[in-house]
């Protein structure tokens, strides 16, 4: 690879994808691709604050998924706990633990509603697009923090066989093969399937065993067909599976993950998207249309304790259907250009999540409760053990027009847009118990008689309806120059958007407090009032620039931002609550901050690039009824986020075992400071993870020796309280391994 074309691809700050030598199927391509659809084909002449990282990068970081890229793009941050359910993603302050995702992700055209399922390993990424900030008036929903779009490499500009294979730290193996060809020179496929086992890292000592090991694989069909000179089509179908542990809890007190039951993650996913594009007189007209479904079980020993309180069960199948449909002109002086589209979905979840109470959890929770409120009278449950059913059926569909409208007066460019959304979701439920207690009468000190039983059958059932309008205006200008000097500066105000749900957790401590209630102790929960939230808004106020400087051999971006956020879902532990956890909305935050990257070329074999993300999240007013917490700073999002690169090639004289250029790239993340609650009493302080890989490129294959973590940094991942105990999760240890790419 010549060093311009390797510095294109290991830009990720410069935001400069790669492009393949074909320059007119390179065109083609970039209008089947969902983002360059909505945006300009180059993010750096957009007034956004963006972030691409290409393909040469994407392999010398070993990113095989959204969490391997947290850090390397400024302010983006995923941190690595629980499971792989547990996809929570922080933007500028932005972010949620739980339901609504705060930042949108498409691969390959398709969006994904759930982000139960954006944490996966995908093969042969060719780029990853990141726009921060809100991108709600072009894509809707759920894309308040910003917009992540995954292309993966096609059959059109790769024919032959690529195979990778890894091995490292944790008893870590991975594997992945993919064929790309052309049937046809309009007509080309490809298929991909790759698998993982990890053994894991952490050990659970009440059985010894390693609980964060996994099994996972998938398999991908991509169809790329250029019809006619006017209408091209492409269609990827994929599928994936997971087995896993996970939830590496660590109880503050002791020190120690020991817990006595089971904890995993399963999940099966099919996706199937289909772009049509087809390019009239004066416009474009495109057709995005995907099908999704997802079958995962997540069970929990949810105290996380060597004691048997109780488990957690949620099991969820969901099936999702949406059309994008884009249109696209300008007028003959190309001074005037718009967008407008219609956007639809409708996706159907069917749930089942049983708590089931164990012997200590009777025992501390009921019994103790209750017999302390009326010693006189004691009860004892009828067996130790008995479950808690929640049923869910959640139906949910929206529709949204949008439009947006650019003008060109010289080198300034006006923008401005709006999109109408309207959603509806509805829950229907049934929670049931069916369990039974005795009533003792104590006779002296130490004798009790049986008094009289108890039964308890609750089945309640209900219907619950939830509307959502919203308008999400954006106007932007963007002043262009060129010399020596190029670039261009902007300025951008834009609303952003994240849609209210339903809190289904929250029903086993509804269906509690009516088991309590028939003891005449406990809380009692309105329905409507704990298991519904409010939408998430925000209006954004940018400043930002992208400049290149000598020839392009230095780049720069630089952003400033202001949010203003009304009703931010937090999620949170209700008063009374045992086993649930709720999303609630905070009354008023704001978040304020910047975003530098700069990528430079000082020697031809020398790459430098550095990023930096500095966020300042406080709340404005928020009282959650017990304490108010005005001016403290957002919990799970980090202040800071640094990542540094060198990345040097050195070309060989004389080939030697196949081996013509060396490459050393040496780099590092740091995160923090995170805290971890609304009090701001607990935290982790800022931390650096150093990096390193050592590449031997060949002509048809390529191994490179790679470590992450080598200064073996100790550092927290997630914090959470259960029961009034502290738990929180480790970050991975130092960690080693090779990997080694075939291509033919």
């Amino acid at each position: 690879m010549t060093p311009t074309l390797f510095m294109l691809g290991a830009s990720v700050m410069a935001g400069l994808p790669s492009e393949g030598k074909d320059t007119t199927f390179s065109r083609i391509l970039e209008e089947l691709n969902v983002v360059a659809v909505k945006q300009e084909s180059k993010l750096r002449k957009e007034a956004v604050s963006s972030s691409v990282i290409g393909r040469n990068e994407i392999e010398e970081l070993n990113i095989d998924g959204m969490k391997a890229a947290s850090n390397v793009i400024p302010n983006f941050y995923i941190p690595d706990y629980g499971s792989r359910i547990t996809s929570s993603i922080y933007v500028r302050g932005i972010g949620a633990r739980m339901d609504q995702p705060a930042v949108g992700l498409n691969v390959d055209n398709v969006p994904y509603l759930n982000k139960d399922a954006y944490d996966f390993d995908i093969a042969d990424i060719a780029s990853i697009e990141m726009l921060r900030g809100p991108q709600s008036t072009l894509f809707g929903r759920n894309t308040m923090g910003g917009l992540i779009n995954i292309t993966t490499l096609s059959p059109m500009r790769y024919q032959g066989w690529r195979i990778n294979l890894q091995v490292s730290s944790g008893n870590s193996y991975k594997g992945a093969l993919g064929w790309y060809g052309k049937l046809k020179d309009n007509l080309a496929m490809s298929f991909n399937v790759n698998g993982g086992y990890l053994g894991g890292y952490f050990t659970n000592k009440y059985t010894g065993k390693k609980l964060d090991h996994e099994a996972s694989g998938a398999a991908r069909w991509k169809t790329q067909w250029l019809i006619n000179d006017r209408l091209t089509l492409q269609n990827v179908l994929s599928s994936s599976l997971l087995r896993q542990g996970g939830y590496p809890y660590e109880y503050i007190n002791t020190g120690e993950i020991n817990y006595n039951d089971s904890c995993y993650y399963h999940r099966f996913t099919i996706n199937d998207g289909l772009t049509l594009n087809y390019r009239g007189k004066g416009y474009t007209m495109t057709s995005v249309t995907a099908v999704q479904y997802i079958d995962d079980n997540m069970t929990l020993d949810q105290d996380f304790l060597p004691l048997p309180y109780f488990t957690l069960t949620q099991k969820q199948r969901e099936t999702g259907l949406t059309e994008d449909l884009v249109f696209k002109g300008s007028a003959k002086d190309g001074a005037y250009r718009w967008l407008g589209g219609f956007f639809g979905f409708y996706k159907h979840l069917d749930m089942k999540a049983p708590v089931t109470f164990k012997d200590e959890g009777i025992r501390t929770l009921i019994e103790d409760h209750r017999n302390n409120a009326n010693p006189y009278y004691p009860i004892s449950w009828d067996n130790r053990e008995f479950p808690l059913l929640s049923d869910f059926t959640i139906p949910t569909f929206g529709v949204a027009l949008y439009h947006e409208s650019r003008y060109e007066v010289g080198p300034w460019n006006f923008t401005a847009g709006i999109r109408l959304d309207y959603e509806r979701a509805s829950l229907n439920f049934r929670s049931r118990c069916n369990t039974g207690y005795m009533i003792n009468e104590r006779v002296g000190e130490d004798d009790l008689i049986p008094f009289r039983h108890v039964d308890i059958n609750i089945d309640d059932t209900g219907k619950l309806h939830r509307h959502f309008f919203n308008w999400m205006p954006k106007v932007s200008a963007m002043y262009s120059f060129e010399g020596e000097v190029t670039g261009n500066i902007y300025a951008v105000v834009s609303k952003g958007y994240k849609a209210g749900g339903f809190n289904t957790q929250m029903f086993s401590d509804v269906l509690q407090g009516r088991l309590m209630g028939i003891m005449g102790i406990g809380t009692n929960y309105d329905v409507d009032d704990v298991v519904g939230y409010k939408p998430e808004y925000s209006w954004n106020y940018e400043l930002g620039s992208h400049l290149s400087f000598f020839n392009g051999r230095l780049t720069s971006d630089l952003t400033l931002f202001y949010i203003d956020c009304r009703d931010q879902q937090m999620t949170t532990f209700p008063d009374g609550t045992t086993t649930g956890r709720i999303m609630t909305n905070a009354g008023h935050t704001r978040s304020l901050g910047c975003e530098v990257s700069i990528s430079g070329r000082p020697h031809d074999r020398l790459l430098l690039a550095a990023s930096y993300g500095y966020t300042n999240a406080k709340f404005l007013d928020y009282n959650n009824g017990q304490a108010q917490f005005k001016g403290k700073t957002l919990p799970y999002a980090p202040r800071n986020t640094i990542f540094l690169q060198a990345l040097w090639e050195q070309p060989l004289q004389k080939v030697i075992l196949g081996v013509k250029k060396i490459g050393i790239d040496l780099n590092m993340r740091a995160t923090g400071k995170i805290f971890w609650n609304e009090a701001n009493t607990r935290c982790q302080p800022l931390y650096a993870e150093a990096g390193a890989t050592v590449t031997f490129e060949a002509k048809s294959w390529e191994l490179q020796l790679w470590g992450e973590n080598l200064t073996d940094t100790k550092f927290n991942t997630f914090y959470f309280m259960s029961m009034g105990n502290e738990f929180l999760q480790r970050g991975k240890p130092l960690r080693v391994g090779a990997t080694l790419r075939f291509n033919f």
